[in-house]
């Protein structure tokens, strides 16, 4: 999303509404990473956790990152959110993929997981900046700046589809196969949103397809496995598709 007017402090609605939708799924049943990381950021729009910077200070764009080499916005933007409904769509939907990958892979693994998805998905957003002013001659995808979560929800929604078995997923009051939900959510968006930045959206799709089918994903586990001294272990279905780079089998 695109910074918009700065934070205000305090319990807003979309706060008020964040903690009605955790306590109406089960906190007990949010697991732990997936629970700090909603709380950290629900805290850090509110204020409570105190930085030396505004939302809209560490908004990502191309041009902050080769030319003014802003590193810090490269590592925190994904954190920040624009507004309290903002943040409250995208942390509903975070409890969600979070309950569902979370346990299956490991609180310690999802956790380096979600650092390594952020800033795959700083690059992939600075890298598609670039790519398509050099193809459109189109400025403004240098400099466009954005913040918040969804990237990264969109490369968990990804690792979702491909863990889970195929089944319809409900989009727009539409169903839609597993294979194409990611697609038709990241179009939806673009068109009922448009403050919503598609650039971020599509890195953060594409950030989930190098983990989930490429030897990328495998690199990261192995890793990941190595580090915390839990493997990760996938469906059957995630190794049948990992090696086929944007497969629709």
């Amino acid at each position: 999303m695109r910074p918009g007017q700065r934070r205000q402090p305090g319990l807003q609605y979309g706060i008020y509404l964040l903690g009605l939708q955790a306590i109406n799924f089960g906190i007990d049943k949010i697991p732990p990473v997936t629970l700090f990381g909603i709380a950290a950021q629900a805290l850090l729009y509110m204020g409570v956790i105190q930085v030396g910077w505004n939302a809209e200070e560490v908004c990502i764009s191309t041009l902050k990152i080769l030319k003014y080499r802003d590193w810090r916005s490269f590592f925190v933007s994904n954190f920040e959110h624009g507004s309290d409904m903002h943040l409250y769509y995208n942390m509903a939907s975070f409890i969600l993929k979070g309950h569902y990958l979370e346990p299956m892979y490991g609180s310690a693994n999802f956790a380096l997981l979600l650092g390594l998805l952020s800033t795959g998905c700083s690059a992939m957003y600075v890298s598609l900046g670039y790519i398509l002013t050099q193809i459109t001659a189109d400025y403004s995808y240098y400099t466009a700046c954005a913040i918040g979560f969804s990237a990264v929800l969109f490369a968990l929604k990804v690792i979702v589809v491909c863990e889970e078995h195929d089944r319809m997923h409900n989009v727009g009051g539409f169903r839609i196969p597993s294979k194409f939900a990611v697609w038709a959510e990241l179009i939806l968006i673009h068109l009922l949103v448009p403050n919503a930045s598609f650039v971020g959206h599509l890195g953060g799709i594409l950030v989930g397809c190098l983990y989930c089918y490429t030897f990328i994903g495998e690199i990261i586990d192995s890793k990941l496995s190595s580090l915390t001294g839990k493997p990760i272990i996938h469906e059957e279905q995630f190794y049948r598709r990992r090696g086929n780079f944007f497969s629709f089998r």
